[in-house]
């Protein structure tokens, strides 16, 4: 049975950005693009009435930045379409903050064509985060500032835990449950449990409040 096409929605302030990924994008048989916005408001409104499965998101956009769409997308729909930021700058404070909003990865503009539409079908069709080695400076930094252990830290049992520390080296659940020998369906159920102890919306979330707590280090 054939896969629907991979719905894409284009947030950049420059035109001639979203027309490159819309030809990159649009040459590739299983991913389509449904629409386009060149602010974050117009991003907002257009996921709403799209339901993309993914938008690559740029961070600086003028009336609404790319941080603050995404938070909106994000908390207002039942069923969110994976977000991937495409910007300038891989050391950037707007990145990170886009990943703490719930953003899924990053990716820089220079990136090859390859990388570009593998990174769209790999957020499409998993669970994985498309971040831990690109963000470790950030991620460090925020450590440095945050040096005392956070009070979930106490109420993670051992395995989850190890959970969410294979979880911040962008792993699936079904990878977790290969490499801890255990089921996909135990993953899920310790994963849920990570999120409710850390108070986090999704598995990013996650992610960066252990990595700014200094309980998980960045990867190397």
């Amino acid at each position: 049975m054939t896969r629907p096409p991979i719905r894409v929605v284009l947030a950049d302030d420059e035109r001639m950005v979203r027309t490159a990924l819309r030809a990159i994008l649009g040459a590739e048989a299983d991913l389509e693009v449904v629409g386009e916005a060149a602010t974050g408001a117009e991003a907002v409104s257009v996921v709403r009435e799209t339901r993309p499965d993914v938008v690559l998101m740029d961070v600086r956009m003028p009336e609404v930045d790319g941080i603050r769409a995404t938070e909106r997308i994000l908390a207002t729909l039942a069923e969110p379409p994976r977000v991937l930021v495409v910007t300038t700058f891989e050391n950037d404070s707007y990145v990170y903050d886009a990943l703490r909003a719930g953003a899924a990865g990053f990716l820089l503009k220079r990136a090859d064509a390859d990388t570009l539409v593998q990174a769209v079908r790999l957020l499409a069709r998993s669970d994985t985060l498309l971040f831990p080695a690109a963000v470790r400076a950030l991620a460090a930094e925020h450590a440095r500032a945050n040096p005392a252990p956070p009070a979930w830290a106490a109420r993670l049992t051992e395995r989850e835990g190890e959970v969410l520390r294979l979880m911040a080296t962008g792993l699936t659940n079904a990878e977790i449950a290969g490499r801890m020998g255990v089921g996909p369906a135990t993953v899920k159920t310790h994963v849920a449990s990570v999120l409710a102890k850390t108070g986090s919306r999704d598995r990013t979330q996650a992610v960066v409040r252990a990595y700014e707590a200094g309980y998980t280090k960045p990867v190397s």
